[in-house]
């Protein structure tokens, strides 16, 4: 009898470990409130990068060879020279 039972009681034991593993393990229901979460992270930062990346792009349109901002390359020629007058006061942003 027991040798009937034990393919029928292997079976359970595989399926319960697997139902187990499907409300618990890393990818489980239980998980589903952590991915909320880290959605809500990720979206932030993609908001923050966006602002970024279009405060640069905005920069790069203003430096553009063919029709440069002459105000963006004055900043960019005296910050990256080093180069001031005596009565001008520097601010530095960052």
């Amino acid at each position: 009898m027991v040798r009937r039972a034990a393919p029928a009681v292997l079976a359970l034991g595989i399926m319960a470990f697997f139902a187990v593993y499907a409300l618990v393990g890393p990818n489980g229901l239980f998980a589903y409130g952590e991915y909320q979460r880290r959605v809500v992270e990720q979206r932030a930062e993609f908001d923050r990068l966006d602002k970024q990346r279009a405060a640069l792009k905005n920069r790069v349109e203003l430096l553009d060879p063919r029709h440069a901002n002459p105000d963006m390359v004055d900043e960019v020629t005296r910050q990256k020279l080093n180069v001031v007058h005596p009565n001008e006061v520097i601010v530095p942003l960052k």
